[in-house]
């Protein structure tokens, strides 16, 4: 497939078809958790509230981080088919998604940063209206979680629709999505820690537990980012060289036959979307018949290889050849 060819494919196939719902559905969420952030900011200052104050700061780390997401499916969008991007500009999405799990660490160290400073100098909790901030702001994650879950299943079922039977390639999701995603349910989660919490806090007098549970919602949401950075940046620094589309063309290009032994020399994998790749490869073979051409028909049937540059050494020596 062409460079031109590529670009075209990458635009017509992945992003309007698999980006398209993720980006509205994260622009709506982004909206959504800032306006109930500005929401909470005013009614702290006016009402005087450090809990609606606290959660509406701790709400727009969120509304940042979504609306990177957001910007990221925007400017891949805006740059599909620039020819400067040589495999397209679907590693834009990714970049955000790895910008939005640092944002989601960020906020787990501000919970820890505030549960401590809680513990050290305890502050009166005004029981009731807290437990009422926080489930409102639960209701509202619990939305926002509704209308990324759709999205993510769109996403999802479109996968699946590419990806022909192999099991292994099912979990090719969207990382951007999933970012947005994660911040959003972090906030749940913490909400629901808070709840217990404040509940504990107000019936029993445990005051203790509403720290506690700011360094236990801390934890989980550090946790959910680690997850985010590694599957993000294993995609940004091209780790794929263990995946089993590597076997795969290893399996389909070297043969065994009456014309001679093909082997490949040297192998590069990566991924140029989120279940498609290209490769690189040198061929050393015995076949003089053999051309790059006859290796794209092989590997034909594996359509996730989107794009490949295939380099022929023909020779007797196979051991000679493999060495030059």
């Amino acid at each position: 497939m062409s460079r031109e060819n590529l670009s075209r494919w990458m635009h017509d196939h992945v992003f309007d078809t698999g980006n398209s719902v993720a980006e509205r559905s994260t622009w709506v969420v982004m909206w959504i958790t800032a306006v109930t952030m500005l929401v909470e900011i005013v009614a702290g200052w006016w009402l005087n509230s450090m809990a609606l104050l606290a959660d509406g700061w701790h709400m727009s780390s969120h509304a940042v981080a979504l609306g990177l997401s957001a910007l990221a499916y925007a400017t891949a969008r805006r740059y599909a088919r620039d020819p400067r991007f040589a495999f397209g500009t679907w590693k834009i999405e990714i970049l955000g998604g790895f910008a939005s799990a640092i944002f989601l660490l960020g906020v787990a160290v501000m919970m820890v940063v505030g549960s401590v400073e809680r513990i050290v100098s305890p502050q009166p909790i005004q029981y009731l209206e807290a437990i009422v901030i926080a489930i409102l702001g639960l209701v509202v994650n619990l939305v926002c979680a509704l209308i990324l879950g759709k999205a993510h299943h769109h996403d999802h079922g479109h996968s699946h629709g590419h990806a022909h039977g192999h099991d292994h390639h099912d979990h090719h999701h969207d990382l951007n999505l999933k970012s947005a995603y994660l911040h959003v349910i972090a906030d749940a989660a913490t909400s629901v820690l808070a709840i217990a919490a404040l509940f504990g806090g107000w019936i029993y007098g445990w005051a203790w537990l509403d720290p506690l549970m700011g360094i236990v919602g801390a934890v989980l949401v550090a946790l959910w980012a680690k997850g985010l950075i590694v599957d993000t940046g294993k995609v940004l620094l091209d780790r794929e060289m263990d995946h089993p589309v590597v076997d795969e063309i290893r399996e389909v290009v070297e043969t065994e036959s009456d014309a001679g032994t093909t082997r490949i020399a040297d192998l590069h994998v990566w991924r140029v979307g989120k279940q498609v790749y290209s490769c690189a490869m040198t061929v050393v073979t015995q076949d003089a018949t053999l051309t790059p051409d006859v290796v794209r028909e092989r590997l034909s049937v594996h359509e996730e290889i989107v794009h490949s540059t295939i380099e022929i050494h023909h020779c007797c020596d196979l051991s000679a050849g493999a060495s030059a």
